[in-house]
């Protein structure tokens, strides 16, 4: 009941209309690329996830990580899959040749975690962010540091952390307190992290620790903040493992979900202090860290969509196979349970979410590979900008919709959800961290509204409404009939919704930035909801124009139509009452004061 089988018709489909892989294909650095090396990849990648990842997932969640004498052992089967996930080349495919990377698109990439995740998401969190490390030194790093860690990050026998969190801080990482005193040309750490996703695990011979910490002079808050690298094994000149530095694991926390992967509680310099080496110059580590955490935000974003999407498969599947009741209409008293027209919302309602979550995340992910391949340096930075605005709602409403779509799994389910047996209970847990790590959503949503929508004064996101507005041209142009004109209609009332809140936002912050911030969740879900929206109605565009030739995947298409139409009439008319809760809800929020509570 709880096997996997990766969606390889709608992944394509997403790399194709939403990242424009073909139009990557025509870019220099992608001159090799074929679609044929696209499906090759695809394919080889499901198999891997649906094969090897996926029969460990139950498995590993009973067993889960353990701490045995300092050394973290993960669950039965973790490390033979590790080394096969290394043996392929997986952890290589977005990162530059230079470095012993395969060059690939970003967008290929995101396709491929989308199955780590779904198949595992205990295992898919390593590579995560070890990617996340590769990302920061490669921006970063110094050429010895680069020369150093980079080729052992991306083929995978290193792996990398990120170290921010610390008992008294939480998410208020200017209160930290873990100390850099320097040493000649490296400083010595000493300080605990908590909540360090893969801090220790048997899988990989080293594991590179990016630290933030405080310099003896640093100035208070998050402007004293430096960042380190800490490995676990100390590395010679000559590239080679050496002794085992001054750190060690203190525990593993008990999860609620995740139980796989071990997240530590980390001390450094017991014995007088870990080697480490300062990232670019002091007191900058927070502004460098903010590279990985953005790339670990978009990939937490597919993370979400990884669950949403197996859950959603795991719904179906029982929902035709479960026997119960007589659905409406139906002669035999024996039918599935598919046939009631309440579990057909809850289906369709985790389809069409699932697609859109998709198509934003795929969308992303193309804007990504243009904002670093285009030729244009003005084209460049616009495609970067678009990006900024964009990962947060990535990040925070698709983790929403993972956490809802599997609580619908679970209802679709009825009892024998709550049961661990069936598997989606173990989805249900998993996913609910993912509204929390690399900065919750509420911090997400404060980042759309105070700091991307701020910095230019909404022109980035005017012109993505713009470009929304601009649709609804091909769409009156193609729809003779049919389901694009509802479509149509549904997602200006949406586009009209969202441009109004923006300039609300935009009027009020200046004032009042507390009341414009209560009013940033219900945005970033507009935001999240109308932008899914929008990609629903250019998949049913697309899918119009294929259904007008010959296909083999006629049915997928007429299912593609038919959800968007479900989107465009279920959940694109939330808009408009988040939008009343953006400009009218902030006052009742801050209605009380905090004894009243």
């Amino acid at each position: 009941m709880n096997s996997y089988r990766p969606p390889l018709d709608d992944i394509s489909f997403c790399l194709e209309e939403f990242a424009d892989l073909p139009g990557l294909m025509a870019l220099p650095d992608f001159a090799e690329l074929t679609p044929d090396l696209v499906t090759t990849i695809l394919d080889a990648a499901g198999k891997f996830a649906a094969e090897r990842l996926a029969p460990l997932d139950a498995a590993g969640d009973r067993e889960g990580s353990r701490l045995e004498n300092g050394v973290v052992r993960t669950p039965e089967g973790f490390a033979a899959a590790y080394e096969e996930f290394l043996a392929g080349g997986w952890n290589a495919v977005p990162f530059e040749p230079a470095h012993g990377g395969q060059g690939l698109p970003w967008s290929l990439a995101a396709a491929v975690q989308e199955m780590w995740g779904s198949a595992n998401l205990a295992f898919s969190l390593c590579p995560l962010l070890t990617q996340g490390a590769i990302e920061l030194l490669t921006a970063h790093g110094s050429p010895r540091q680069q020369e150093i860690y980079l080729p052992r990050l991306i083929d995978g026998h290193w792996t990398g952390t990120m170290n921010l969190t610390e008992p008294q801080a939480g998410s208020d990482v200017g209160a930290l307190r873990t100390r850099a005193v320097p040493d000649g040309e490296r400083y010595l750490i000493t300080g605990q992290k908590i909540f360090i996703t893969y801090g220790d695990h048997d899988l990989a011979e080293n594991i590179i620790h990016l630290v933030l910490a405080r310099t003896p002079d640093a100035p208070p808050g998050s402007r004293g903040i430096s960042l380190f690298v800490v490995p676990k094994r100390l590395v010679t000149d000559s590239g080679r493992l050496g002794p085992a530095n001054d750190l060690r694991v203190v525990s593993l926390e008990h999860k609620l979900g995740i139980h796989a992967s071990p997240t530590c509680v980390m001390a450094y310099g017991d014995n007088g202090g870990a080697i480490g080496y300062l990232v670019g110059e002091e007191n900058r580590g927070l502004e460098y860290m903010f590279t990985m955490m953005n790339n670990a935000r978009l990939g937490v974003g597919l993370q979400g969509l990884s669950i949403a999407e197996r859950a959603y498969r795991m719904a179906r599947d029982y929902a035709l196979a479960r026997v119960q009741g007589k659905p409406p209409g139906a002669s035999d008293p024996g039918a599935p349970i598919i046939g009631h027209p309440d579990v057909r919302r809850m289906l369709m309602t985790q389809r069409a979410q699932v697609e859109a979550v998709r198509a934003l995340a795929y969308f992303t992910a193309g804007a990504l590979d243009r904002a670093r391949r285009q030729a244009d340096p003005a084209a460049r930075q616009q495609s970067q900008m678009l990006v900024d605005l964009l990962i947060p709602v990535v990040k925070a409403w698709s983790t929403d919709i993972g956490c809802e779509v599997a609580s619908l799994a679970v209802q679709v389910h009825g009892g024998l959800g709550f049961i661990e047996e069936t598997g989606v209970a173990q989805l249900y847990r998993d996913v609910r961290i993912a509204p929390i790590y690399e900065g919750t959503n509420g911090i997400q949503a404060n980042d759309l509204v105070g700091r991307k929508l701020m910095r230019d004064r909404g022109a980035t996101a005017r012109d993505f409404i713009a470009g929304i507005r601009a649709s609804g041209a091909d769409l009156a142009a193609q729809a003779a009939g049919g389901d694009l004109p509802a479509i149509r209609a549904a997602l200006a009332e949406g586009a009209t919704a969202l441009a109004r809140s923006t300039d609300w936002l935009i009027e009020t912050h200046g004032a009042n930035p507390a009341l414009a911030l209560a009013g940033a969740s219900p945005y970033l879900r507009l935001f999240g909801t109308v932008a899914g929206g929008w990609l629903m109605a250019m998949a049913a565009l697309s899918a119009t124009r294929r259904l007008a030739e010959p296909s083999e995947q006629r049915s997928f298409l007429l299912a593609k139509l038919a959800t968007a139409r479900f989107y465009a009439d279920n959940i694109l008319p939330q808009a408009e009452a988040l939008a009343v809760q953006v400009m009218r809800g902030g006052p009742p929020v801050l209605a009380l004061t905090a004894d009243q509570f």
